[in-house]
């Protein structure tokens, strides 16, 4: 095996803690250092995988011989962050959403290309390997023609204190907290999606900005998706996602996934959701993709994509009708 990627780790929050877990059992990248405003925070993460401390990203990229970086903060700060690593020659796996504007992420993409560096977006459930096995079935056409999907992403989270409520920090609220996740899956399991309409329902945390929203979306193949999203309500479900063709059914779940074909019995077919083991599929798949072993799973273009969606979900709140999706080929210009 050849030696290890030496990754920095910038922002060292609750996520933050999850992917040090991951990259102790990975066999391509080491963590070897943490970035963060907070000094002891820093410090602490830091010291739980023997490497070092610094109170910015700066002076890590600065005083560090790294390969790459994990950017762990608000979605704000992506932009910036991203641009400063690549320009020091350093390959860039950034936490979702890549930014909070499409303009800022096709930028971002740039300044990947014009480095000759890797930038990609960390989409999780992309990485789940039960996903991966229910997109492998609808795209093998075994549910025959796909007529519906349905995710939902909701539980009751005190946000009056968290920065992910901060409109200025997050660019909004549970839309492009959770929904960043929600039409990230859509489009890797249906393909890019052609339109998108979102109703809000009742604030009642006092917060400036969405808490509950329902997303409906038609991809470019004709296939309809519903999203349930909230911050506030606690729907007690087994199963995240729903997909349903014309030959059968298809429940992915936290604990287990299932299919059934018209006619027959379920049959249990993934063991459900391990955020440890995905986040180690995205660091290895990265750092096989810096060695030219493998393809990324998630592309810069995905990333781009991924925000020109919640783009179009945010004009269809304001504007209370369907929008259309920006053009993924976009980064090209």
């Amino acid at each position: 095996m050849s030696e290890k990627f030496r990754f920095g780790l910038i922002g060292a929050g609750g996520i933050a803690k999850a992917y040090a877990g991951a990259f102790n059992q990975s066999d391509r990248a080491s963590l070897v250092s943490v970035a963060d405003v907070s000094e002891s925070a820093a410090k602490e993460l830091a010291d739980s995988v023997g490497g070092r401390a610094f109170n910015s990203h700066e002076q890590m990229l600065r005083e560090n011989n790294l390969d790459a970086v994990l950017i762990c903060t608000p979605p704000n700060s992506h932009p910036h962050i991203a641009a400063d690593a690549l320009r020091h020659g350093l390959h860039v796996l950034c936490e979702k959403p890549l930014s909070i504007r499409s303009e800022q992420a096709r930028l971002m993409a740039r300044t990947a290309e014009e480095n000759d560096r890797i930038l990609t977006m960390a989409s999780k459930f992309r990485c789940v390997a039960d996903v991966t096995k229910a997109k492998e079935i609808v795209e093998s056409g075994e549910l025959g023609k796909i007529i519906l999907f349905e995710n939902a992403f909701t539980s009751f989270v005190d946000m009056s204190n968290r920065w992910n409520s901060n409109k200025e920090i997050s660019g909004g609220g549970v839309l492009i907290d959770n929904g960043t996740h929600s039409l990230d899956i859509s489009r890797y399991i249906l393909g890019p999606l052609a339109e998108i309409d979102v109703v809000e329902g009742r604030r009642t945390q006092d917060l400036d900005v969405e808490e509950t929203v329902n997303i409906f979306a038609r991809s470019e193949s004709g296939v309809l998706a519903n999203i349930d999203l909230s911050w506030t309500i606690n729907k007690s479900l087994d199963y995240y996602i729903r997909i349903f063709g014309s030959e059968g059914e298809l429940f992915i779940g936290w604990k287990e996934s299932r299919i059934r074909r018209n006619g027959g019995d379920w049959e249990v077919i993934g063991t459900g959701y391990n955020k440890t083991a995905a986040f180690l599929t995205q660091i290895e798949n990265f750092a096989g993709a810096i060695r030219g072993e493998e393809d990324l799973l998630i592309t810069a273009e995905d990333g781009i994509a991924s925000v020109e969606a919640v783009e179009a979900a945010y004009r269809a709140l304001g504007n209370k009708e369907w929008q259309s999706v920006g053009d993924v080929n976009a980064v090209a210009a």
